[in-house]
């Protein structure tokens, strides 16, 4: 019976890490849902990036994980342009349908239809190590899919299929709007702007991430 208060103080803090992980994953959900989006309000709290898988290493997200088969037909800045748009080598529509892949480890935090002109979309955030000059958190975002596999609030690996490349409900021929970005905000946000916003060039992002340094190691695979 002496016991007793510190196995109630034990079932008391396991109740706790429960309620708190309910609630980031409702609001990854609520953030996720397929209708209108409004990003007044939506910012990942500190919790919820620490509760971020790691993402050790990046990946090309179409292709193989060097990007074979792939060419960007509009780079990073090229015209105001926010991304990198991924096609695939036969041009045209030939890459209707292809796989599309999470770059990285992280969790989905956006998955649906935010507007006219972006199709279908997914934004995946990861937690950078410590000492990145672009962490604690990136997001990387995959838009103009034809279809999503994953939902909001779900882990996913790299390399994971996630989608496939669209044609925005047919506004363009089809390939994969690629962007990285800065910081915890969850925005489909435009593809076009003056500045670079909190974007980074996504070929750069890739090839210094692409593989660890001598003493960092992948964590081991998960289920999603």
């Amino acid at each position: 019976m002496k016991n007793l208060p510190r196995i109630m103080r034990v079932i008391l803090l396991l109740a706790i890490a429960v309620l708190i992980t309910g609630l980031i994953l409702l609001r990854m959900r609520e953030a996720g849902t397929s209708g209108p989006f409004d990003p007044a309000f939506v910012r990942l709290t500190p919790l919820e990036v620490t509760s971020l898988p790691l993402a050790t290493r990046f990946d090309q997200p179409m292709g193989s994980s060097h990007g074979a088969f792939t060419y960007n037909a509009q780079p990073f800045r090229i015209r105001r342009h926010l991304g990198d748009d991924l096609n695939g080598i036969g041009g045209e529509n030939s890459d209707l349908g292809d796989p599309v892949y999470s770059a990285g480890a992280g969790r989905v935090v956006y998955a649906g239809s935010p507007g006219p002109g972006w199709g279908k979309m997914v934004i995946v955030a990861h937690r950078l190590p410590v000492g990145d000059e672009l962490g604690p958190v990136v997001q990387s975002m995959y838009a103009h899919l034809d279809s999503i596999l994953v939902e909001a609030g779900r882990k996913v690996l790299r390399g994971q299929q996630i989608g496939t490349v669209g044609t925005a409900d047919g506004a363009y021929l089809a390939h994969l709007h690629f962007e990285v970005r800065r910081g915890p905000y969850v925005n489909p946000g435009q593809g076009y702007a003056d500045s670079p916003l909190n974007r980074v060039s996504p070929e750069t992002f890739i090839q210094v991430h692409q593989d660890a340094t001598d003493v960092l190691m992948n964590p081991p695979p998960e289920k999603p």
